[in-house]
């Protein structure tokens, strides 16, 4: 049963991507989670190799993403456009909710592509020194709520990731990194301060770049000072 059940979800890995966007997708995807839950729960193994490790590293096959950047995206000194996006539970998160501390907003094209599950992983990874200096972590992409869900939980990220979905790159086009001939974002990183104005900005010169942290940590500790 284990071997069939890692077909299937492969199966479905590959076929979903492939679905429109509208309320089938997200039940599927959905019904999908409910399923990975089921096997968590009950301690098995959902693949033959164990636990969810396959479908952690199922980006590392996935298509790659190596498009040039089509977005200047805005320039630092620019006043941050407010926005309220659903994070994966369904609860709208704005980002004037967190005046006076820093947030750090992470544009990336896709959840479960293959960047952006390295990008979010790093940051995941460092999440103590983001907290050490203050800063709120805000991924934002164009998916759904329920893909979010699924894909935080396999990834293990704690911060919230917040769904661009309806109307689709709205948040992402005032931002100006909405490529609208992928219907996705660049990958793009803002330093927002404490009264709201953008601090650092950086889009990826490619799709598959993902920015130093380390220019990331020195921009927050500039808000320090």
């Amino acid at each position: 049963m284990s071997q069939r059940f890692a077909e299937l979800s492969e199966r479905f890995m590959a076929l979903e991507p492939q679905l429109p966007q509208g309320p089938e997708r997200e039940a599927l995807s959905v019904l999908f989670a409910m399923t990975q839950e089921a096997w968590r729960q009950q301690g098995q193994a959902s693949p033959s190799d164990g636990g969810l490790e396959w479908l952690r590293n199922l980006y590392k096959s996935a298509p790659k993403m190596e498009a040039a950047a089509v977005n200047p995206g805005l320039p630092v000194g620019s006043p941050a456009p407010d926005f309220s996006l659903p994070n994966a539970q369904g609860e709208h998160v704005r980002l004037s909710d967190f005046r006076g501390r820093p947030v750090v907003l992470v544009f990336y094209p896709l959840d479960w592509s293959p960047g952006c599950s390295q990008q979010l992983d790093l940051y995941q990874s460092e999440l103590a020194e983001f907290e050490r200096r203050g800063a709120q972590i805000l991924g934002i992409s164009v998916d759904s709520i329920y893909s979010h869900g699924a894909w935080a939980a396999v990834r293990r990220i704690a911060f919230p990731l917040l769904s661009d979905f309806h109307p689709k790159g709205e948040v992402a086009r005032s931002y100006q990194v909405f490529r609208e001939n992928d219907g996705f974002s660049e990958r793009a990183l803002y330093v927002v301060d404490g009264s709201g104005m953008i601090r650092y900005a950086h889009v990826s010169p490619y799709l598959h770049h993902v920015p130093p942290i380390e220019e990331l940590f020195a921009a927050l500790d500039t808000l320090r000072r």
